[in-house]
């Protein structure tokens, strides 16, 4: 799957990134989602979102799943996670909606903070990313947008709104969270 400029903002981000499909398949994913759950990028492609949760978190994955469907969002959404060694830790969830350019619901963009990791340092770091991601995303659309095809103006509204959505994050609430 090519890269488009906009997703390459999430190659090597401080953020678990992935991209489902609309029945929960993981179709994308980032280097720090593959590695902070201990895979390989393509051991988890292709698989559903389901196998990195615990059975006891399935219910809220799937209530997840439900508001998305709904709402075309899911934010603040507290899961636990499960990495490949079978240990687990609190995540949030943050998904918005991507849509096709007929705007047929086609799967979400989903962002993941390990709660566990909210120091002051890498929340810092979470905000200077995703302060330049906007920046890169905003010189995208100024400069390259009306060239696009279809599918790289897709991924690039999702990404948009992915990171207008993280933008609004109160990482200080977060913090208490752990």
């Amino acid at each position: 799957m090519s890269q488009t400029e906009a997703r390459k903002t999430l190659k090597d981000a401080p953020i678990m990134w992935r991209r489902i499909n609309s029945i929960g398949i993981i179709l994308d994913c980032n280097s720090t989602y593959a590695s902070n759950l201990g895979y390989e990028k393509s051991e988890i492609l292709g698989k559903p979102i389901f196998e990195h949760v615990p059975k006891e978190s399935w219910e809220k994955m799937n209530q997840s799943l439900k508001i998305w469907f709904e709402t075309g969002r899911v934010t603040y959404r507290r899961i636990t996670f499960k990495r490949q060694d079978d240990t687990t830790f609190p995540g949030l969830l943050q998904a918005t909606s991507l849509y096709d350019e007929n705007k047929n619901l086609i799967g979400s963009n989903t962002v993941i903070f390990d709660l566990t990791k909210m120091s002051n340092e890498q929340v810092k770091e979470y905000q200077e990313f995703i302060k330049d991601a906007n920046k890169k995303l905003d010189e995208i659309k100024e400069k390259d947008y009306d060239d696009l095809d279809k599918n790289s103006k897709s991924e690039y509204d999702g990404l948009k709104k992915m990171f207008e959505m993280l933008s609004k994050i109160d990482f200080e609430m977060l913090k208490k969270q752990r």
